[in-house]
């Protein structure tokens, strides 16, 4: 496994609509561009995005400041999951917005680092600000 990936990121929104945009399935699936998303946000609920590419289970879930999911790209092996820790911080009119990932596959660090910024946090910016 690789070293943990640690990102802050500044979105120009509350924490409770940068909570909502990650949480709901149709707001999540407007950040992704309009792939398919499935999002049961209670303790325990699965998710799936990007088309089935991605798929998990919300952990923890305390709303407007904490998502914890059990995380896992679809060409993994069997039962391999990855743990993905979402804080959110209000921050004036805006959010921080912490973010750990740890225990995904080490020769994936460089396309998962890049892609969090790529494929999460420039879209869902983006859609915060339309």
């Amino acid at each position: 496994m690789s070293d943990p990936i640690h990102q802050e990121v500044v979105l120009s929104a509350s924490p409770e609509r940068v909570y909502q945009a990650l949480t709901d399935a149709k707001q999540f699936s407007a950040v992704c561009g309009g792939a398919l998303t499935e999002i049961n946000s209670e303790p325990g609920g699965a998710l799936s995005c990007f088309e089935g590419r991605i798929e998990g289970r919300n952990i923890e879930l305390v709303a407007n400041q904490r998502l914890v999911q059990a995380w896992r790209a679809g060409n993994w092996d069997a039962g391999q999951y990855s743990i993905v820790r979402v804080e959110l911080e209000a921050a004036g009119s805006d959010t921080r917005l912490t973010f750990d990932h740890a225990g995904f596959p080490a020769d994936q660090r460089a396309n998962w680092e890049a892609g969090w910024h790529a494929m999460y946090w420039e879209p869902l910016k983006a859609y915060l600000a339309a």
